[in-house]
């Protein structure tokens, strides 16, 4: 007996990015409300991180709710119904719990049950990888109209006396709609790991350490040069990379948009890239802070709301964090 040919699904050749969304925690935190605990000062902070105050969310509102909220802007402003989204993704290491995933109570909130839903644990790199996955699911034929999400709330798992990373954090989330396109608009992504590194950042406890009470709550923790080395000369190879694999130089960018760590990595960075003044560069930091998962899409947003302009034109965006991990691939803006 013969065995049947299987069917396989089969999607459009290309896939863009349709529209942006964005929702900031609901408070300011200038640096004056942290530098006592760290024994630091404004200028301090200023000076390393380009931070002026950052956002950070009500006790009540949690990563979810964030990322629900952007959601329903990126949904609503792109003209996609939210019964034809098929798939959520969101990007998150600060979900409250550990199941069940924020993206499925996402995909309910914004009216897309029965969406198919799952979260992306890549802390800082996490938007990046959901555009890769959102790009392969529709051209792969498994969705039609994809949600990415990045979304955090850092402060939830902050020691307000650590100074490395503490005075950094905010909360936040960004999300896009990705559909099928006419021509290309999402680029191939340049992603990979080194776990060779993951002391370098991330959480200085477990949780079944905190329950046996032999550690406190778990916090963010990271050795603040060894990422800073790693983020300007490694990253700015897979920056390259990416515009390599997309076919275009830096000089062809409208705009570039790396995840917001630090605005001297950033400035680095474009130094190292050699980007021509023309383009433009994504910076939230100074007022947003780093939101990890959200700093990209909400650079993004506030791109385009500051330089309308720059619709249609091409974007690079890097993302890297804990693991070590990264990510990265030019887009169209919408």
């Amino acid at each position: 007996m013969s065995t049947p040919t299987l069917r396989q699904l089969q999607g459009p050749a290309h896939t863009r990015i349709y529209a942006y969304g964005a929702a900031r925690g609901e408070n300011a935190v200038p640096n004056e409300d942290l530098v006592g605990p760290i024994d630091s000062s404004d200028e301090w902070i200023r000076q390393r991180t380009g931070i002026v105050t950052r956002v950070r969310a009500d006790k009540t509102t949690d990563a979810i709710d964030l990322a629900a909220a952007a959601a329903q802007e990126a949904v609503e402003k792109s003209g996609v119904a939210p019964s034809d989204i098929d798939a959520v993704i969101v990007a998150t290491i600060s979900n409250p719990k550990q199941t069940p995933s924020a993206s499925a109570i996402v995909a309910d909130r914004i009216g897309a049950n029965p969406a198919a839903a799952y979260d992306v644990n890549a802390a800082c790199a996490g938007f990046a990888y959901g555009v890769a996955q959102a790009d392969a699911l529709v051209r792969g034929g498994l969705a039609k109209h994809v949600v990415v999400v990045g979304a955090e709330k850092l402060s939830d798992i902050v020691d307000p006396t650590d100074r490395s990373i503490s005075f950094l954090l905010g909360d936040g989330a960004g999300a896009v709609v990705v559909g099928p396109s006419d021509t290309p608009g999402i680029g191939p992504t340049v992603w990979g790991s080194d776990g060779s590194k993951a002391d370098a950042v991330g959480m200085n406890h477990t949780l079944t350490d905190f329950r046996d009470g032999s550690a406190p709550w778990p916090t963010l923790r990271q050795e603040g040069p060894t990422v800073f080395r790693w983020a300007v000369w490694e990253m700015v190879k897979v920056a390259r990379q990416a515009l390599d694999a997309a076919g275009v130089e830096a000089s062809d960018l409208a705009a570039f948009v790396p995840h917001q760590a630090n605005m001297r990595i950033i400035d680095e960075f474009a130094k190292q890239l050699g980007l021509p003044e023309s383009v433009v560069i994504g910076r939230d930091i100074e007022t947003t802070g780093n939101t990890s998962a959200a700093s990209i899409p909400l650079a993004t947003h506030r791109l385009l709301a500051e330089h309308p302009e720059l619709s249609g034109g091409l974007a690079l965006q890097i993302g890297f964090g804990a693991g070590l991990v990264f990510g990265a691939q030019v887009v169209v803006l919408p």
